[in-house]
């Protein structure tokens, strides 16, 4: 969708219609918040609303509706007379997370053994493969990061445990900050081994002890792969997290 068409979608949803602005608002949300995800909007960077407004193409009633709904989240932060600050991502939510993720993640997939849906995993095992060199590295890393949550977020919700599946879910957003830092500091797209189709064989065969092993290994390798690229970027820039400074997001 090009500018012109969502300034007119927006200007649109400035009028009375407040289905029009939520719909406005809803497509600005998904837009800044895939930024702040991929961290083309680094974390700690100090944002404006004239500022997004502008880069974005869309009015202030739906970037306030995007940043009201990012805050909720934990996205970004309110700081009176500078705007809106991205959250900063700092070493102990690395730790937080994969804590979190060692620990439900092979319960789901205990709970997925001989439920979970076989073909559709193959599908989405092999979308995490898939290489897109016309893509600039950024880009890479978040079709990849599609792709694997897609993958996890099948597993948790073949464990018929909706609140499991909806932390999963969260947890895997706030995973690909890190890796975006973490890998896009050191030019690299992360990779997988042979863990998920290790772990569809165990659910295709109703095996939930050896399928919670596999889940269990698969993150804690994950985990460490991207402490070190995070710990190289650091070392690479000199700086502590955020990486980059406020306003450097330009």
């Amino acid at each position: 969708m090009s500018d012109i068409q969502l300034s007119t979608l927006d200007a649109h949803a400035e009028s009375d219609d407040p289905a029009a602005a939520l719909s406005a608002g809803d497509d600005a949300y998904a837009r800044i918040r895939r930024d702040v995800l991929s961290c083309r909007l680094p974390p700690g960077a100090f944002v404006t609303e004239p500022e997004l407004m502008a880069r974005y193409g869309i009015r202030k009633t739906s970037c306030r509706i995007a940043l009201t709904r990012l805050a909720q989240e934990g996205f970004v932060r309110s700081r009176p007379r500078k705007g809106y600050q991205v959250a900063p991502i700092l070493l102990r939510d690395v730790e937080e997370v994969f804590m979190l993720r060692v620990q439900l993640e092979p319960l789901a997939a205990r709970l997925a053994a001989g439920r979970a849906d076989i073909a559709l995993l193959r599908d989405l095992e092999a979308a995490c493969r898939v290489q897109h060199p016309v893509l600039q590295l950024t880009d890479q890393i978040g079709v990849f990061m599609d792709a694997n949550k897609a993958f996890h977020l099948a597993v948790a919700e073949a464990s018929g445990n909706a609140r499991l599946h909806r932390t999963l879910g969260q947890l895997m957003d706030e995973m690909s900050r890190l890796v975006a830092l973490g890998f896009g500091v050191q030019k690299t797209k992360p990779e997988i081994k042979h863990d998920h189709n290790a772990l569809i064989e165990a659910l295709a065969e109703g095996d939930g002890r050896r399928a919670e092993t596999i889940a269990r290994r698969h993150i804690e390798t994950f985990q460490a792969m991207t402490l070190e690229k995070l710990y190289a970027s650091l070392a690479q820039t000199g700086a502590a997290i955020p990486v980059n400074g406020p306003g450097s997001w330009r």
